[in-house]
């Protein structure tokens, strides 16, 4: 196999075990409120919202330090270890305990955070100023196929269910924890790449994390990575991006956590309000793999650069977020078991509140999809400090909104994401607008990118 192919293959089978363990942690997630709200344990004290929180909480600190964990294990073995950590938070749900649920949700925190840092720089490592927009979409198109297998095991199974039962949890859970492993796995597939950098590339991202049997070079790469992504925290550029990362945690607490809380609290969408949680999964699922297949794997058809592409996520969110605010009760992120029987501006709408699912994935698609490519060409050369800070910002604006997710009702979370959206665009327009110029200067080809 060439080494082009090997590459491609890299990226495949990272998307694929990504696909496998975010089937399991984002069914996890979309659910998790609902089925503690349904808990007949009374031993049982925990919060999905607390949880997800202090997961994203940890995550955002772990940022700081992931970079020379990565350099010290390695990407891929760094990605299996954290794969494991997955399986275990999932499995918590089995038979749920309120230490053992928040104990297992710091874990995950920290392993997120490594296997965010190794994905960054596995994905750079197999790819090039040219492949970077295709790679970017090929991985976010079958990562998102997760909001699809998942969800649709959760609509089938709950269909028609008002209450969750504790062997319909139990069955969900063990399921989803096989799952995860399964992903975990297939981390093994990976085939390291040989180094074709220059012997004299100082700053070069095999430097920081390629392989050594040397335990010393491999704690002045840490070192050297901890420095590096502080020094990059403060660059322009970064810190422009980091408004637009900052609305992507914000959405993603949004999608992932809230609003399938939200629709199963609905008591007007009937015997069906807990099995179109998962339904509203499989719509997001499904925007989220149309807007990575077109704007990553037909990026080279783009001669326009990612401008377009942001510009057409914000719009979406927009419209997304109008149509929410419209189609549901104000106070169902916060509802009670019984859930609430308000009424918004019309009345609640099964295919209205889908079509918001399609459209938040879509949206999210293209923000995601730009940040990776734009991160991946700016830093190709410090991968893994780049997007350790991506997953810093990311998660801990995340966190903060899982925290007030408990106490604010929905017309002010929308809100907050449409004036962060806003300023978002704008400063990423700053950053596209410098890259572009960088590339004029140099003779390259705008829409290469």
């Amino acid at each position: 196999m060439s080494s082009e192919g090997k590459k491609l293959f890299n990226i495949i089978i990272l998307g694929v075990s990504f696909m496998f363990i975010f089937t399991a942690f984002q069914s996890c997630g979309n659910i998790a409120q609902t089925v503690i709200t349904n808990l007949n344990n009374t031993d049982f004290h925990g919060s999905g919202y607390t949880s997800m929180s202090i997961i994203y909480g940890v995550l955002s600190a772990s940022n700081l330090i992931s970079p020379s964990l990565v350099a010290i294990v390695g990407p891929q073995f760094s990605m299996v270890i954290s794969g494991v950590f997955y399986s275990l938070y999932i499995a918590v749900f089995i038979q749920p305990a309120t230490w053992a649920f928040y104990t297992a949700s710091v874990l995950i925190g920290i392993a997120a955070a490594v296997l965010w840092t190794a994905q960054g720089n596995c994905l750079t490592e197999n790819s090039d100023e040219n492949t970077i927009g295709r790679n970017s979409g090929i991985f976010w198109a079958l990562l998102q196929c997760s909001l699809i297998f998942g969800n649709l095991y959760i609509y089938l199974a709950w269909q028609g269910k008002t209450h969750i039962s504790e062997s319909d949890r139990r069955t969900v859970f063990i399921a989803l924890t096989v799952i995860s492993l399964v992903g975990t796995v297939l981390f093994f597939l990976i085939r390291k790449q040989e180094d074709t950098k220059a012997p004299g590339d100082d700053d070069s991202t095999n430097e920081i994390l390629g392989e050594s049997s040397s335990a010393r070079n491999k704690m002045t790469r840490a070192v050297a990575a901890f420095k590096k992504s502080i020094t990059l925290s403060f660059t322009k550029e970064m810190l422009l991006l980091s408004v637009t990362t900052a609305y992507t945690g914000l959405v993603l607490t949004f999608f992932s956590g809230v609003y399938g809380t939200c629709i199963g609290a609905v008591n007007r969408f009937g015997s069906e309000e807990k099995s179109l949680i998962g339904l509203s999964g499989i719509f997001i699922g499904v925007g989220e793999i149309l807007g990575g297949g077109i704007f990553g794997l037909l990026s080279k058809k783009n001669r326009s650069g990612r401008n377009p592409v942001v510009m057409l996520g914000i719009f979406v969110h927009f419209i997304a977020f109008y149509l929410i605010f419209f189609n549901m009760p104000n106070d169902a992120p916060i509802a009670p078991m019984e859930g609430t029987d308000q009424v918004a501006y019309m009345i609640p709408s099964k295919e209205v509140a889908m079509l918001c699912s399609f459209l938040l994935g879509l949206g999210d698609s293209c923000f995601n999809t730009q940040l990776l490519s734009i991160l991946g060409f700016l830093y190709s050369e410090d991968s893994a400090p780049a997007f350790a800070i991506f997953k810093f910002v990311q998660s801990i604006c995340a966190a903060v909104a899982y925290f007030y997710s408990n106490y604010f009702l929905l017309q002010w979370q929308l809100l907050i994401m449409v004036l962060v959206g806003f300023f978002g665009t704008i400063t990423f327009f700053t950053v596209e607008w410098g890259a572009a110029a960088a590339l004029a200067a140099r003779g390259s080809d705008y829409s290469s990118i």
